[in-house]
């Protein structure tokens, strides 16, 4: 999708294809006290936010729940208080209407926390370089932006976001580095659960809606193969025929759909190959009950059913 241009705090427009809203204004709640007020723009990086930012900051939101991420649009106002927010934390190529607005409005306050770890190429091992580089073009980056699929490198984003709170706010410098420690070692206790869950599969062969699933696949030495590379593109017949006979050569039983996806096309793919449908959740918007780990932990209750994991 493509943003029109911001205008002096104008509006940005993203074609719309799921739904739009911000969650709040990026200046909002603030303690008064002179809490660092940081901007996260859609649901893993304000999880991650709030653990680390703990009492001692303000986090708000850009993304509403059950909005998908890639189709945000921000309010003139979001936009204008943005450089009034202490930091915004977004991966660059997930929203254009966050980068473009950091760019304009909050480029030394902006932690992109793809500049934290090492990212895959976008395609990296899907099988079909033509249109994996396609995603890399949709996403306005050459490299895969959802890093936090994979808590070991989303773990290295809670230690630097600790480091970056603390330089923000001396005097709560402690409190930052401890909630970072704390949090990162909760998402390398997760990051063994799936490493060993997913050690000893029948199959590596994840077929997903679309391409959101890179690094988990990365992670944890599983191949997926994506329906579409984007969420709100629709697959041509050729790609359709090319997985349904991938999916069929390795015996596939689950075709994975996704939350705020239409799962009408995986579901025409599992009919079509013999397959039954299941969800597996990117996390890019709040989960309906739990937090990040708890969802990552039922993707992996998924995945270890579907692919025959002892």
């Amino acid at each position: 999708m493509r943003v029109t241009g911001l205008l002096a705090g104008a509006t940005l427009l993203t074609a719309a294809a799921c739904g739009t809203g911000a969650e709040g204004s990026a200046a909002s709640g603030g303690s008064g006290g002179g809490a660092p007020e940081i901007a996260a723009a859609f649901y893993p990086l304000q999880w991650l936010a709030e653990r680390v930012g703990g009492s001692d900051a303000a986090v708000t939101g850009l993304t509403k729940p059950g909005v998908e991420p890639h189709d945000l649009e921000l309010s003139p106002q979001t936009v204008a208080e943005l450089e009034q927010t202490s930091l915004v934390v977004y991966i660059k190529g997930v929203q254009p209407a966050v980068d473009e607005a950091v760019e304009q409005h909050a480029a030394d306050r902006g932690f992109d926390a793809a500049t934290a770890v090492t990212t895959i190429p976008a395609g990296e091992g899907h099988g079909h370089e033509e249109e994996a580089g396609g995603h890399g073009d949709e996403h306005g980056v050459s490299y895969d932006p959802h890093l936090w699929l994979d808590p070991s490198r989303f773990a290295t984003v809670a230690t630097r976001l600790g480091e970056k709170l603390a330089a923000a706010d001396p005097a709560h410098a402690q409190g930052y580095k401890d909630r970072a420690a704390q949090t990162a070692a909760d998402l390398t206790a997760l990051d063994k659960e799936l490493a060993e869950g997913l050690a000893n599969c029948a199959s590596d062969a994840m077929v997903t809606s679309h391409e959101a699933f890179g690094y988990l696949a990365d992670r944890y030495k599983l191949h997926q193969i994506g329906i579409s590379v984007d969420p709100d593109t629709e697959p041509s017949p050729a790609r359709l025929a090319e997985v349904s006979e991938v999916a069929k050569r390795e015996k596939v039983t689950t075709i994975f759909t996704e939350t705020l996806v239409s799962p009408k096309v995986a579901e025409v793919l599992a009919q079509e190959v013999g397959a039954t449908t299941a969800v597996l959740d990117p996390i890019e918007s709040r989960p309906a009950t739990g937090d990040y780990l708890s969802a990552m932990r039922q993707n992996l209750t998924t995945l270890k059913a579907a692919l025959s994991c002892s």
